[in-house]
């Protein structure tokens, strides 16, 4: 049975144009059981009608403080019936209302009423999420005690390509799902940052062709989603992967090659208290990259290849607080070559494991694992790559509170 069974779920809807989105919310919530009332603001009402909001939340929807006939809809009484209030799409406007009392409408006078848990899910424009005023707002609901499920990136309205898009209906019933299911459970790694590269990274040739590997990013998505279990907030860099993530306190940037990761990874590493370098960053790439298709001519095509930046080294040469783990694959003197590379890459930790293991490495959805620290050595059997990752996070955890 789903943990939302039963529970009354408040959704605010604001104007935005993803409020398309809330059509399939609703119906999920549904679904898994739940009851769900919803209110508008007056401007939702251009992009979605009260009466399909209402024909799949089999409740009527109120956008005003007095009904047709007069009656008073009590935002008190929303708010307080609620186990939860979601936001959903939050724009930028309502996001200011809500951090500064500015109480002009139905949804911010339920908001401002509310005891409940508040789940915020910003939706708007590239530029307007990356405004400075945008930021601040979102740190300041989250400091009165919001839950902020991030902004997707991805093509937006305008055209542009960014973070914006309001998280998939599926991303936010998982956040509140999980929400009630965690209810109680320990948050070990609350209050960290932890920062996580996934997948392969591609180097181009020309325009359709690339040097890469058959990386596809499972262990590292499982390590964010382990880890935003435990409630740290995870920054995930990730190569080309199909995967994607489900927790709200991912931070997913999807990269292509080693210097785009890089680039990527130094914007937070200052910050960071925990890295996890599970990437398998390509080790060359080529000097010159053709403009145009390479023609098939000759025989024999020759690519000079020069060195990628190494992206763990640099992690591990400008450490100072952060607790730094790297892996390692390998398919030959596997220990040794693993002790070498955490000694000289400044590494607390490193994860071996080894092509010659069945099940384990590139594309299984299970591996197997030991974990080396300079106090020793720890080998576990062959398991879920889901399970790998709890067993990274307890031996991570395990080392910090030493």
């Amino acid at each position: 049975m789903s943990s939302l069974s039963g529970k009354k779920i408040l959704i605010a809807i604001s104007g935005g144009i993803a409020a398309y989105k809330i059509h399939f919310l609703i119906r999920d919530f549904i679904k898994k059981g739940a009851e769900v009332q919803a209110i508008m603001t007056p401007d939702a009402e251009h992009f979605v009608t009260k009466l399909s909001i209402a024909t799949l939340s089999k409740n009527p929807v109120y956008s005003d403080f007095y009904g047709d006939n007069g009656t008073w809809n009590s935002h008190v009484e929303m708010a307080l019936w609620a186990d939860v209030m979601i936001v959903a799409p939050c724009t930028a406007g309502t996001l200011a209302k809500m951090t500064h009392g500015i109480c002009d409408n139905l949804v911010i006078a339920t908001y401002m009423s509310a005891k409940c848990p508040v789940f915020i899910a910003p939706a708007m424009d590239l530029d307007m999420y990356q405004h400075p005023s945008t930021k601040q707002n979102l740190e300041l609901a989250e400091d009165f005690g919001n839950l902020i499920i991030p902004a997707e990136s991805g093509e937006l309205a305008s055209g542009l390509i960014g973070q914006g898009r309001m998280a998939e209906p599926a991303t936010i019933v998982y956040a509140v799902e999980e929400f009630f299911s965690s209810a109680g459970r320990k948050r070990s790694l609350e209050g960290k940052m932890v920062l996580i590269t996934a997948g392969p990274t591609y180097e181009a040739i020309d325009p359709v062709r690339f040097i890469g590997n058959h990386s596809s990013g499972k262990m590292g998505y499982s390590l964010a989603e382990e880890a935003a279990e435990r409630g740290a907030k995870v920054i995930l860099v990730s190569g080309p992967s199909g995967m994607v993530v489900k927790h709200p306190s991912i931070e997913l940037y999807r990269v292509t090659s080693a210097k785009e990761m890089m680039a990527k990874v130094f914007e937070f590493y200052e910050h960071t208290d925990i890295g996890i370098a599970s990437a398998a960053v390509a080790d060359y790439a080529p000097r010159e990259v053709a403009k145009e298709k390479i023609k098939k001519k000759d025989e024999h095509l020759t690519i000079e290849l020069v060195k990628n930046p190494d992206i763990l080294k640099t992690m591990g040469e400008q450490k100072r607080h952060q607790f730094l783990v790297g892996f390692a694959l390998e398919t030959e003197n596997e220990e040794e070559n693993a002790q070498a590379k955490m000694q000289k890459k400044n590494l607390d930790m490193i994860v071996l494991n080894s092509l010659r293991d069945k099940g384990a490495g590139f594309r299984n959805d299970t591996n197997r694992i030991k974990i080396f620290t300079p106090a020793g050595k720890k080998e576990f059997a062959l398991k879920s790559k889901e399970e790998v990752a709890r067993d990274i996070l307890d031996c991570i955890e395990a080392e910090i509170l030493k």
